[in-house]
């Protein structure tokens, strides 16, 4: 029996890898999609974006019961059910990766379980867990979409119990009384307010001196105030040296300047980012180029140096988003189709959920200011919005940037209510050559947050209305 032939395999199922499978059967190819898990979605649906922004919804929850209903004449007792939360967690990530199989059937696409790696530059064998090939798949093209993996700090093993990754970070079976953090970007902060609402006290170690280091300088430091509004503790420009495990807990030993410190807490979560996935791929069977991270070489149009291999998402280049990945994946499965496949990567926006959330598309005032681009600042508080007022929501404001000589949208970032979703109108703003006129005569509906985006581009030329 000969082996099976597909225009297409992509190996991996998340955004990227799924999206690009998906699109490229709309357009007549014969697809395959390998995944080593027994579910389909990647690290975003099954361990991470999906699961996590339902902790982080119902942990809000939680926190507005004990701390804010109150104020609306809703008096409550609330008492944490854990176990229900995270059943309530897996019963929607478990919808989702039904989901993706559903789409699989539905457009046609051979799924094949098992790890995929390379024969040959045209073949993928498909491994099962006892390391028995199942199948040998012919391609015409193949697509990596591997994805990441949670990156590893020197002197600090994790033993996936009392010193962890973000996988087991939302799998925790009780709340921690005392949890450290290290590393103050989107995963840790995440995960890291889930539990704090929850009860544990929070202590993020981070080794640059700022929050969320590479978000707009104003937002960071807006972030951080909101943070420790919510009881987290922040020990910024310190390098942990190591972590010991003992009978009551783990003991963090952390360089600050010329002093060496130490803390004691109860568990531990490691985010220090994530490094490509290419472990398992035998990629140097066909002598594909890999960076020092990882990270698969691809020129701008997503070729690796191996003709008919390509590679998208977390394991290229560029901010490990599932958005930015699905884009690429349609581009990749548009070229592989003859036709032309683009990202516009300058107008890629990032969310992070946590409260209240954050939100930015474009460059910050420091890249701006780095590049000499001379620019015009629009700002607006979400203080005075009535909406926000309404919601009990005002913390935060909404940044514009535009370039000083044709008003051009250069970059937005927002902090406060909804953020991820009032992006999306910069974004398309954007993408789009709008200026900050464009959004300041644009009628915009009242009452609604959306007013704050407005007001940013009327003050971005001078003419705020109500701040």
């Amino acid at each position: 029996m000969s082996d099976p032939t597909y225009d297409v395999v992509v190996i991996g199922s998340g955004p990227g890898g799924y999206v690009c499978a998906i699109r490229a059967a709309q357009l007549g190819l014969s697809v395959a999609c390998v995944e080593k898990d027994d579910t389909f979605g990647g690290t975003c649906l099954n361990v991470g974006c999906i699961p996590s922004k339902a902790l982080l919804e119902s942990s809000e929850l939680f926190h507005k019961a004990n701390k804010e209903f109150k104020k609306h004449g809703i008096l409550v007792d609330p008492v944490l059910d854990l176990p229900t939360m995270m059943k309530r967690k897996d019963k929607i990530v478990g919808s989702l990766t039904r989901g993706v199989a559903g789409l699989f059937q539905k457009n046609g696409i051979t799924p094949y379980v098992g790890l995929g790696r390379f024969k040959s530059a045209r073949e993928v064998e498909v491994v099962g867990p006892d390391g028995v090939v199942t199948a040998t798949l012919q391609a015409g093209a193949v697509v990596i979409a591997t994805g990441s993996k949670v990156a590893q700090l020197r002197g600090v093993a994790m033993d996936g119990e009392r010193i962890f990754g973000s996988t087991e970070a939302l799998a925790l079976e009780a709340v921690p009384e005392r949890l450290a953090v290290i590393g103050a970007g989107v995963i840790g902060l995440e995960m890291g307010s889930v539990w704090a609402r929850l009860g544990s006290k929070v202590t993020v170690l981070e080794y640059m001196d700022k929050v969320f280091p590479g978000a707009d300088v104003d937002i960071s430091a807006q972030a951080q105030k909101s943070f420790r509004k919510l009881g987290i503790k922040f020990k910024l420009g310190v390098a942990v040296q190591s972590a010991e495990v003992t009978d009551g807990g783990v003991v963090l030993t952390y360089q600050e300047g010329e002093t060496t410190e130490t803390l004691e807490v109860d568990r531990v979560l490691v985010s220090v980012g994530r490094w490509a996935n290419t472990d398992g791929l035998n990629g140097e069977a066909i002598g594909l180029v890999t960076d020092k991270r990882g990270c698969v070489e691809v020129d701008d149009h997503w070729r690796s140096n191996v003709a008919g291999v390509y590679a998208i998402g977390d394991v290229v280049k560029g901010p490990m988003l599932a958005h930015k990945a699905e884009e690429e994946g349609v581009a990749v499965a548009e070229i592989l189709a003859g036709k032309p496949g683009h990202v516009n990567f300058d107008v890629i926006p990032s969310v992070i959920y946590t409260h209240p959330e954050v939100a930015s598309v474009g460059r910050t005032q420091q890249q701006l200011e780095e590049a000499g681009v001379a620019f015009r600042v629009g700002r607006f508080p979400f203080l005075p919005n009535g909406r926000a007022k309404a919601m009990e929501a005002s913390d935060g404001f909404v940044k514009m940037l535009s370039d000083a000589t044709t008003d051009e949208l250069l970059g937005v970032h927002i902090i406060g209510p909804l953020a991820g979703e009032l992006i999306a109108e910069c974004a398309l703003a954007m993408e789009f050559g709008a200026s900050a006129e464009d959004i300041a005569r644009t009628c915009h509906a009242h009452p609604t947050l959306s007013e704050a985006v407005k007001e940013a581009a009327l003050d971005a030329n001078g003419r705020v209305i109500h701040f």
